[in-house]
């Protein structure tokens, strides 16, 4: 048997983990102690490292009881495929992006002296292959990752400041 502590330890990940798991439903201790200690026996740390496979897929915590519940194995198959489907979708979306950033390395003197407008910086995300919901993705990413260079970059493209803004915004909320 193992302490909440002892557990988290075991599989490298924090306390908070397991006890999000025990609140979503999905990990709940064998037996609490009169100190009410929470005790996890075997069947709980093999149910965990079962967890912790599934998340390692990118799989949601909503969907882990789905998969860990049943033992219909067309349910979790579905599952399972979706979630391949999902990852396959992204994998395509990166490599769409990385075709624009390509372009660009073969072309640095675009993005010099605000050669490159919004207009041109648009023909060379679709020339690449990506739809407008492949572009704000882009910029969400961006965004998300490095705000400051994502401003510098817009306004590279001589983007009046307002319309900066609006982009800058939209990103956020769908983030």
């Amino acid at each position: 048997m193992l302490t909440v502590s002892q557990l988290a330890k075991k599989f490298g990940i924090s306390r908070t983990t397991i006890l999000y798991y025990e609140r979503a439903g999905l990990l709940l201790p064998t037996k609490r102690s009169s100190n009410n200690y929470r005790w996890y026996g075997e069947k709980e740390i093999s149910k965990l490292e079962t967890i912790i496979a599934y998340r390692s897929f990118g799989l949601p915590v909503a969907q882990l009881s789905e998969l860990l519940d049943r033992e219909d194995e067309a349910t979790q198959e579905q599952i399972l495929c979706n979630q391949f489907k999902a990852l396959e979708t992204e994998i395509q979306q990166l490599r769409l992006q990385q075709k624009a950033i390509m372009t660009l390395l073969k072309h640095p003197d675009l993005l010099e002296n605000q050669m490159v407008t919004k207009k041109r910086w648009s023909s060379i995300m679709k020339a690449a292959g990506l739809s407008d919901n492949d572009m704000h993705n882009w910029h969400q990413q961006f965004e998300k990752m490095e705000p400051e260079a994502h401003q510098q970059f817009l306004e590279s493209l001589n983007i009046s400041p307002e319309e900066i803004k609006k982009i800058r915004s939209s990103t956020k909320k769908k983030s």
